[in-house]
């Protein structure tokens, strides 16, 4: 089951990425293959959605309950779709004149077949992904100059 954990050190306040990354209406804008989002239920502290995850041919819909505690974390569970669990955590941590944004993984899908194709190309998928959020939080607040750099462990 593939599990991954990153640190990237953003020139943006916690407060800046906890906006983003809450803001699961927005990922078929800028994140790679979500193609839509449907929003159950969205209130200060949870948020269940759906999104629909299209690739090669491949779609998918993944149900998750997203709990808020602002601007410090965002934890993601899994409820339904083609996979066996799925947990994600973001945490974000003032830093000097940005924050550090502390990202964790850990998911495993039903089928095997499934779990050994994600395996092959989950580090790739997880840097394009990670990059978006990125990449979008410097359209959003500015591009402030190379600060960024990351620490990452993945395991397959």
């Amino acid at each position: 089951m593939p599990k991954h954990q990153e640190t990237r050190h953003l020139p943006y306040t916690p407060e800046q990425m906890f906006d983003l990354v809450a803001d699961v209406k927005r990922y078929p804008e800028f994140l790679p293959w979500v193609s839509a989002m449907r929003v159950r239920r969205d209130g200060e502290t949870e948020t269940l959605a759906d999104m629909i995850v299209g690739f090669k041919g491949l779609r998918e819909t993944f149900t998750s309950r997203v709990e808020k505690q602002r601007p410090e974390r965002i934890s993601v569970d899994y409820v339904d779709g083609p996979l066996k669990h799925l947990r994600n955590e973001w945490v974000f941590r003032p830093e000097g004149e940005g924050c550090a944004v502390d990202f964790t993984v850990d998911f495993a899908f039903k089928n095997r077949v499934f779990e050994m194709l994600a395996g092959q190309v989950f580090g790739q998928a997880l840097r394009r992904m990670i990059g978006a959020f990125e990449t979008r939080a410097a359209a959003l607040y500015g591009a402030a100059g190379g600060i960024s750099s990351s620490s990452a462990h993945s395991a397959a």
